[in-house]
C-alpha cells in the first residue's frame, strides 16, 4: 500500500470513528428532532469547525430533517481575522450570522490585569449567543465540547469546586428557553485535532485568553495527558464512570436516602460489592455466602 493510500486509508477511519461517536451521541441524548433549527456556536477553533462539518453530514443523510445556521461571536479582539470565517462558511454553503459585540474591551476593563478573563468572558458570550438564539428562532444551540472537556472539567469541579459535575451532554439554556447539546460529547479531543489538521480548517486563535498559560483548566489537561501516557486506557474508564453512577454508593444525600435505609427497607442495590473489585482484571471476587462458607472451611 502507497504512502498516499495508507494517509487515506487512516483518514477514513478517522472520520468513520468521528461520525459513528457523534451519532451514538446524538441518539443517546436524543439530541436532534424532525424540524428542528440548529445553531452550531462557530468559534474559529477545531472543535467547532469538527461539529458544524460533522452535523453538515447528519442533515443529509438523516431521516429527519432540520436546518443548520452557523454562529460567530466577533468580539472585536485586536487583530481578529475577520474575514476568515465568512469566507469559509460561504464557499461550504451554510447559513450563517456573525454577531459583533465588543465583550474583549469589558473584559479588559472588569478584569485585573493577570487575572483569569475566561469565567467572565464565558458569561457575557452565553449571554449574547441565547439571545441570538431568540432573534433567529432557533431550537436547540450546539456547542463543541468533547469528552476531554467533560473529564477536565468534573476535575476543575472535584478539586476548586467541591462539587461532583461535568458539562451534561444536553442541558436546558440558563433563560430556560432553549436546549443546548453537545454532541461530540464521545469524541475525544486528539481524533478532533487528527480531523481537523486533515481537512486543514483555518483555524482562529483565541487571543484574548491563550497567553493565559497557567489557567486552571490547562494545569488539568496536563495531569489527565501524563495519566493517559503513564495508564493507557485510564482516560476511557473515567469517563465510562461518568455514564455509570451508583448513588447508593456516594454521600449525596439528595440522590439517596441513607437515613431512611434500614434492614426493613426495600431496597435491593449493590450492597457490599462497592467494596470489592468486581471490575477490576485479575481481581479474585468473593459474594458473602462465599466469605462465609471459607470461614466454616476453617
Amino acid at each position: 500500500m502507497s504512502v498516499k493510500s495508507k494517509s487515506t486509508y487512516s483518514f477514513n477511519k478517522l472520520q468513520k470513528r468521528i461520525r459513528r461517536e457523534t451519532g451514538k451521541a446524538i441518539v443517546d441524548f436524543n439530541m436532534v428532532d424532525d424540524g428542528d433549527k440548529v445553531m452550531v456556536c462557530v468559534s474559529g477553533g477545531k472543535d467547532s469547525y469538527t461539529l458544524l462539518d460533522v452535523l453538515l453530514y447528519f442533515q443529509r443523510i438523516a431521516p429527519i430533517n432540520f436546518s443548520i445556521i452557523a454562529v460567530n461571536l466577533d468580539q472585536k479582539q485586536p487583530g481578529f481575522p475577520e474575514h476568515i470565517l465568512p469566507e469559509y462558511l460561504e464557499a461550504i454553503g451554510v447559513e450563517y450570522k456573525i454577531v459583533e459585540k465588543d465583550t474583549y474591551s469589558i473584559v479588559k476593563e472588569k478584569v485585573p490585569e493577570g487575572k483569569t478573563t475566561c469565567s467572565l468572558c464565558s458569561r457575557l458570550r452565553r449571554g449574547i449567543l441565547y439571545e441570538t438564539a431568540n432573534t433567529l428562532g432557533v431550537t436547540k444551540i450546539a456547542l463543541g465540547h468533547h469528552r476531554d472537556d467533560m473529564l477536565e472539567t468534573m476535575f476543575l469541579n472535584m478539586f476548586y469546586g467541591g462539587k461532583l459535575k461535568s458539562m451534561p451532554p444536553k442541558l436546558i439554556s440558563d433563560n430556560g428557553e432553549h436546549i443546548v447539546i453537545r454532541p461530540l460529547a464521545y469524541c475525544n479531543e486528539a481524533d478532533i485535532m487528527k480531523y481537523s489538521q486533515s481537512l486543514n480548517f483555518p483555524i482562529i486563535a483565541c487571543n484574548l485568553c491563550g497567553s493565559q498559560e497557567n489557567l486552571q483548566r490547562k494545569n488539568i489537561k496536563v495531569m489527565l495527558q501524563d495519566w493517559q501516557k503513564r495508564f493507557p486506557g485510564r482516560i476511557e474508564s473515567m469517563f465510562k464512570a461518568m455514564q455509570n453512577i451508583t448513588p447508593s454508593h456516594m454521600l449525596d444525600q439528595s440522590l439517596f436516602d441513607f437515613k431512611g435505609l434500614n434492614n426493613e427497607t426495600d431496597y435491593i442495590g449493590e450492597g457490599d460489592i462497592g467494596f470489592d473489585a468486581s471490575d477490576l482484571p485479575n481481581a479474585h471476587n468473593y459474594n458473602l455466602d462465599d466469605v462465609l462458607s471459607i470461614i466454616e472451611l476453617k
